[in-house]
């Protein structure tokens, strides 16, 4: 069975959420989405960069583009 992954808005709406410390059950819900697809998609799309601020999580534009970058590949 093929997978449907979050759009962009989709993705917007897991980084304010998360950001809000909603759990991820309720970001499902929210989306209309069983929590595994949340669950799936933050760990699919955690950004980590070790600069001097560093930055870690779900951001919904990396993730956007590391899914773009995942789908060329598989071309």
């Amino acid at each position: 069975m093929a997978h449907i992954e979050l759009d962009l808005r989709g993705r917007r709406a897991t980084e304010n959420t998360l950001n809000a410390k909603t759990p991820v059950s309720q970001i499902a819900t929210a989306l209309g989405r069983h929590r595994s697809t949340v669950y799936r998609e933050i760990k699919r799309n955690f950004f980590s960069d070790p600069c001097p601020q560093k930055c870690e999580g779900h951001y919904d534009v990396a993730a956007q583009l590391m899914t773009a970058d995942r789908q060329s590949n598989d071309l």
